[in-house]
């Protein structure tokens, strides 16, 4: 008997898959477990439709990730800090500090973990940081830390 899951299951497959299952396995357990449906005509037109909504948002979200990439390499972000012993700065910059900047000064909202940084900026100057927008897609933002 052919199935289409439902949820991931560990030993069966992926959400989505269709396997072949024994007629006894199939009606005792992935059934009334709601774990799969029998894959009719009907089932399998469903899931047809589902997988290419999937595949149209996934594309979209691509592309916007893309949109905002092209937006974040012509901003630039100006993070005043305090000046310790020497004009050496005094303490560092997070990526948090750098998200909220970019709130509200470039109006682009990014989250705080999308930024990588390999340590935090700790000195004065300028730093090309990179965003990871999506799994295919990473920017550059520019971040001026200057003395306040």
């Amino acid at each position: 008997m052919k199935v289409i899951l439902l949820q991931d299951e560990k030993k069966l497959g992926k959400k989505g898959d269709i396997i072949e299952a024994s007629e006894g396995f199939a009606r005792n357990y992935i059934l009334p477990k709601k774990i799969g449906v029998e894959a009719t005509a009907r089932n399998l037109n469903d899931l047809k439709l589902k997988k290419a909504n999937q595949d149209k948002i996934a594309q979209e979200n691509l592309e916007t990730a893309k949109a905002l990439a092209a937006e974040l390499e012509t901003k630039q972000v100006v993070i005043k800090m305090k000046a310790g012993e020497g004009g050496r700065a005094f303490g560092s910059v997070s990526s948090k500090e750098i998200a909220a900047a970019c709130r509200e000064q470039a109006g682009v909202e990014i989250d705080k973990k999308k930024i990588q940084l390999e340590d935090n900026l700790k000195g004065f100057g300028s730093y090309e940081v990179t965003v990871k927008l999506h799994p295919q897609v990473t920017g550059k933002l520019l971040v001026k830390v200057v003395e306040a």
